[in-house]
């Protein structure tokens, strides 16, 4: 039983809420009164329900984004009819802007936007003492130097079993009108002793695997080199370290620690977007694409770093034989993975001053994201949507990692090659999901073949390593007849002359 339960809808189980844990950890003496409760968006909400209430508490701390807003509002309504007296408060970006029509704002007693890390503990004590706060309290920027650091709230489970976030800043100081991160101005800097205090702790009780949020990891060169100094004296097997950078910006001071570290340690997620100059000027986003090549090139020939590269298709602006230039641009600077982003129409960004002069269409649920716009109409988008989905599954999920390139190799554009692999391969099989490896694979095989007329025998052997990378150890049917004996697995040739013995025994 508790007083106040502070929950949410994850995306998945692995991730940790890491803003309830702020929440939790800034409770101050209302700490013991309070309960963590994490579910994902893959329960019933009427299960969440029953789960809350079975804790009978009388405050309820909903966090809600971008992810869990669908559900996050059935789940509210569902406890609303139950127990009307249940006070809920809703927080996060979601319900931080555009807040009074939201239909789940409407079901709930208070919202509070912004960061709440000290404002949600005064208005649980205001409604624990009788008192009524006001509907909407607009939560002002917190000094970071009064906020309590939450990683004392990350379980031995958690570190054993989830992905913990941390970060030493917050804020961005870009305007990037598609992101919501450009709303939170100024940058600032959590206490760096503290801070690095608690990820000693963290390190103590042997969590391996760190992923920073803050938004420009490398805009304060003092603070990036003393994390980086940090766990580069502390390095140890496993030990793996994720930041999201800017792009541009990777002084020498940067780059002389970078290269200390082991390969496979490091992941930059580094948000590319466009490289489009007119698009990025259009919704003012500052980058110089020549230091930025740069510091791809340098990243990956003297590096061991793992470059997690992003694209957004559909800018106001950018039509599909732009986008599709700098997708051949960027992948012919070989990150290891590139995300290729539907544009989101995120509530409180400025993207919206576009809307009549592209011709912007979005979908009005979340995830918000674009239908069609004056250059990529409806058609063209879709098929940009089922590009995405299925380079994820091709080209960034690992299992293609020789194979792949035969879709486009001797091809003028890369991404004109993998979209006709793209509109080829939902014509055969109408769906965007549910897979199966072995069958992609054999997808894969076939396009190959038929479409690219490539010799399955110099297909195979490719195909095959690329299968047993995971840690398989058979060998796909339909691969066997076009692959060498002695390269077979044991097991396979063992059986294969099983079955001629077999033939010929049959056959007298």
């Amino acid at each position: 039983m508790a007083d106040i339960v502070l929950a949410t809808l994850n995306a998945k189980y692995i991730h940790a809420a890491f803003g309830l844990r702020y929440l939790l950890a800034n409770l101050g003496e209302l700490r013991p009164r309070a309960e963590l409760f994490e579910a994902d968006i893959n329960q019933r909400p009427l299960d969440v329900a029953e789960a809350i209430l079975a804790r009978a508490p009388r405050i309820l701390g909903l966090g809600v984004y971008i992810w869990n807003a669908s559900e996050s509002t059935e789940l509210v309504a569902i406890l609303k009819r139950l127990r009307p007296g249940l006070k809920i408060i809703l927080g996060g970006p979601e319900v931080s802007y555009e807040t009074a029509a939201q239909p789940i704002v409407q079901l709930a007693d208070h919202v509070i936007t912004g960061e709440a890390d000290l404002v949600f503990p005064e208005v649980c004590a205001q409604l624990l003492r009788g008192e009524t706060p006001p509907k909407i309290i607009p939560a002002p920027l917190p000094d970071l130097s009064c906020v309590a650091l939450p990683y004392d709230g990350y379980t031995d489970q958690d570190i054993a079993h989830r992905i913990v976030y941390v970060e030493a800043s917050r804020g961005c100081p870009f305007s990037c009108e598609f992101c919501l991160s450009s709303l939170d101005v100024p940058v600032r800097a959590f206490h760096l002793p503290a801070f690095l205090a608690a990820m000693q702790k963290l390190l103590d009780r042997g969590l391996q695997h760190f992923k920073f949020v803050d938004r420009t990891f490398n805009l304060d060169l003092r603070l990036s080199r003393a994390i980086l100094e940090f766990f580069l004296e502390r390095m140890r097997p496993g030990l793996f370290l994720h930041f999201e950078m800017i792009p541009d910006r990777l002084p020498t001071e940067l780059r002389e620690l970078i290269v200390r570290f082991p390969p496979g340690s490091l992941q930059f997620e580094v948000g590319v977007q466009t490289f489009d100059e007119a698009t990025a000027a259009r919704i003012q986003r500052r980058q110089n694409l020549a230091r930025l090549e740069d510091n791809f090139r340098f990243l990956r020939q003297q590096t061991g770093v793992h470059i997690h590269a992003d694209l957004i298709a559909g800018l106001p602006g950018e039509d599909l034989a732009s986008f599709a230039a700098g997708f051949d641009r960027l992948l012919a600077l070989d990150p290891h993975e590139i995300q290729v982003g539907i544009l989101k129409r995120l509530r409180g960004t400025p993207i919206i001053r576009h809307d009549q002069a592209w011709g912007m269409v979005y979908n009005p649920l979340p995830p918000y994201e674009i239908l069609e716009n004056r250059l990529i109409p409806f058609p063209e988008m879709q098929r940009l949507r089922r590009f995405a989905r299925y380079w994820d599954l091709v080209g960034n999920s690992g299992n293609f990692t020789e194979t792949r390139a035969l879709i486009w190799r001797g091809q003028p554009s890369a991404f004109a090659a993998f979209m006709a692999f793209s509109d080829w391969l939902f014509e055969r099989v109408g769906r965007t999901d549910s897979i199966a490896l072995p069958r992609l694979m054999e997808l894969v095989f076939e396009f190959l073949q038929t479409a690219r007329g490539l010799d399955p025998r110099q297909i195979a052997p490719l195909l095959l390593r690329d299968y047993q990378r995971g840690g398989r150890r058979d060998c796909p049917s339909f691969l066997q007849p076009h692959l060498p004996p002695e390269s077979l697995p044991a097991p396979v040739r063992r059986q294969g002359r099983l079955l001629r013995r077999q033939a010929r025994h049959q056959n007298g």
